[in-house]
C-alpha cells in the first residue's frame, strides 16, 4: 500500500503588508497541518518592512521554504506609473509572472497546489493549468467586497445604473450597497486597479475556491448568498477559514518602547490608533486628531504614518506634532512611527478600543481579541468592511467621516466618538460575543478549522 504523501503548497501573495500577512499566517497554519509549504514573493519588495518581515518569518519558521520571483528589470520603470506604489508593485509582479513557470517546475517535491492573491490569478491560472496544479485564491478582504468584485463586470456593463449619481447599487442576494461605500475608481474601467479586478474576475472559474480570512458567524448571510449562487451563478466556493491565526516572531527593538509603556497602563484605558501600513495622514488631519485626543481624557497609543512607503519616512513622530500637544499628553499618550506587532497590542489588557481604517486584517485581529473598533475608512474596501464590522457588533462607524485626502474630520467630532467607543458598555458586551465566536471557529472542530482541514486533505496524494 502506498503511503499518502503530504501536499506541497505554494503561496503567492501580492504587494504590501496587508497582502503578505494573511499569506504568512496561512503558511504557518498549513505547516501545522503537516503540509510542505513554499512562499513565493516578488523581489525587490516595495517596503523595508515587507523585506524585514519575510526574513524574520523564514528564520523563525525554518520548515517553510521560500522562492523569489525576481521582477523583470524591463518593468522596473513605467512611463505612466500609477500614483500608488503598491498598485505599481502588483503591476510589476503581474508583468513578471512568466518567470513563475520555471520556479514551480524546479521544485522538489513537486507542488500539489498553488494559493494565489486575487490580483494575480489571471496570470497564474494558465501556468497552473499547464502544470495540472489546482489553484485556490486567498482573498485579503471581506466577503462583502469579494461580492462587489465578482459582480463588478455586470455593474460596469450597465453605466446607466452604475454611475456617480446612483444612490446605491443592488447585487442579487445581498442588501443594497451605498454608492458612497464603493471605491470611486470602480466607475472608471480604464483605471489600473479597476481593470486588474475586471481581468481577474474573468479567471475566477479557473480556481477551486476562494479562501477567506473570516468566519461563518461573522458574515453568514453574505457567504450563504455567494455559495448558493445568488450573486453569480457560476461562482466558485467561498471558504471561510479565519481569523487566520498569528505566528510567533521574537520581539523587536521598536516594540520594547511600547511594551513597557502598555504594562504601566490600567486595564481597558488605552485607545489604540492605527490606519495601516499604506495610509499617510495629512498634517492638517494630524492637528485635528491631536485636538480630539487631548480633549478625550483617555490614554492613547498612536502609530503615526506620514508617507505611504516606509523608505520615505525620514523624520520621527515629534517632527509632525505640535510641541504643546506633546507636553500636555506626555503622561497619558505614546506616539511612535514604524512597524508594530498589532495583534500583540490588541491582545494587551490595557487596550480598550481601536480607532482603525478598517483594513480587513485589522478587523479580524480585533474580532479575535475582542477589541471594539471605531471605524474611520480611508480608501479601497474599507467602507464596506466598516459596514460588515458594525453589522456584526464589533464597533462603531461614523458615516459622515468621508474618505479621501481632502477631507478633514474636526477634533471635536473625533473626541465625541472616542468617548462613545470607550464608554459604551452594551458595545463591549457585543464585542465579547464576537470574540467568543471567532475563537470557536478556529478551535478544534470549529467551522474555520474544518475548512482548512478539508482543503489540505483534498490535496493529499
Amino acid at each position: 500500500m502506498t503511503t499518502p504523501q503530504p501536499p506541497h503548497i505554494a503561496l503567492f501573495p501580492g504587494a504590501g503588508m496587508g497582502h503578505l500577512m494573511p499569506f504568512l499566517r496561512l503558511a504557518a497554519m498549513l505547516a501545522k497541518q503537516n503540509s510542505i509549504v513554499t512562499v513565493i514573493t516578488g523581489q525587490p519588495t516595495v517596503s523595508i518592512t515587507e523585506s524585514d518581515h519575510i526574513s524574520s518569518f523564514l528564520h523563525h519558521n525554518p520548515k517553510i521554504n521560500h522562492l523569489e520571483l525576481q521582477l523583470a528589470p524591463s518593468f522596473q520603470q513605467a512611463d505612466s506609473a500609477p500614483v500608488d506604489p503598491f498598485f505599481l508593485q502588483m503591476h510589476y509582479i503581474n508583468q513578471s509572472i512568466f518567470l513563475l513557470h520555471p520556479l514551480l517546475t524546479s521544485s522538489s517535491p513537486p507542488f500539489s497546489a498553488i494559493f494565489v492573491d486575487f490580483p494575480l490569478v489571471a496570470k497564474v491560472a494558465p501556468i497552473a493549468k499547464t502544470l495540472d496544479l489546482p489553484i485556490y485564491i486567498l482573498s485579503t478582504t471581506s466577503v462583502a467586497f469579494v461580492s462587489l468584485m465578482a459582480y463588478l463586470p455586470v455593474l460596469t456593463s450597465n453605466p446607466a445604473e452604475f454611475n456617480k449619481n446612483s444612490a446605491e447599487i443592488k447585487i442579487p442576494g445581498l442588501p443594497p450597497m451605498a454608492m458612497s461605500s464603493i471605491p470611486p475608481v470602480f466607475l472608471d474601467s480604464s483605471d489600473l486597479f479597476t481593470s486588474t479586478i475586471l481581468t481577474n474576475c474573468q479567471a475566477l472559474s479557473e480556481a477551486k475556491g476562494i479562501l477567506m480570512n473570516t468566519f461563518e458567524w461573522f458574515q453568514a448571510s453574505t457567504l450563504a448568498a455567494l455559495n448558493k449562487a445568488k450573486v453569480i451563478k457560476s461562482l466558485l466556493p467561498v471558504l471561510p477559514m479565519g481569523p487566520l491565526e498569528p505566528y510567533h516572531l521574537p520581539h523587536d527593538d521598536n516594540g520594547d518602547q511600547y511594551r513597557s509603556w502598555l504594562e504601566n497602563q490600567p486595564a481597558l484605558s488605552v485607545v489604540y490608533i492605527s490606519f495601516g501600513n499604506r495610509t499617510a495622514m495629512s498634517r492638517d488631519q494630524i492637528k485635528e486628531l491631536e485636538k480630539g485626543l487631548e480633549n478625550t481624557g483617555w490614554r492613547f497609543f498612536w502609530v503615526l504614518k506620514t508617507s505611504k512607503v516606509d523608505k520615505d519616512e525620514q523624520e520621527d513622530a515629534k517632527h509632525f506634532l505640535n510641541h504643546s500637544f506633546l507636553e500636555k499628553i506626555k503622561d497619558k499618550g505614546l506616539i511612535i512611527k514604524g512597524w508594530v506587532d498589532q495583534l500583540e497590542i490588541l491582545r494587551h489588557p490595557a487596550i480598550g478600543g481601536f480607532l482603525s481604517h478598517c483594513g480587513w486584517n485589522s478587523v479580524m485581529e480585533a474580532a479575535l481579541e475582542g477589541v471594539p473598533i471605531l471605524a474611520w475608512p480611508q480608501h479601497g474596501d474599507q467602507r464596506l468592511n466598516a459596514q460588515v464590522m458594525e453589522d456584526a457588533g464589533l464597533g462603531l462607524w461614523e458615516r459622515n467621516w468621508d474618505w479621501g485626502p481632502n477631507v478633514i474630520v474636526k477634533g471635536e467630532e473625533i473626541e465625541k466618538k472616542i468617548v462613545e467607543l470607550m464608554t459604551d458598555e452594551k458595545l463591549r458586551v457585543r464585542v465579547k460575543e464576537v470574540r467568543e465566536e471567532a475563537r470557536k471557529a478556529i478551535g478544534r472542530g470549529g467551522s474555520s478549522d474544518k475548512v482548512i482541514r478539508e482543503v489540505v486533505n483534498s490535496l493529499i496524494t
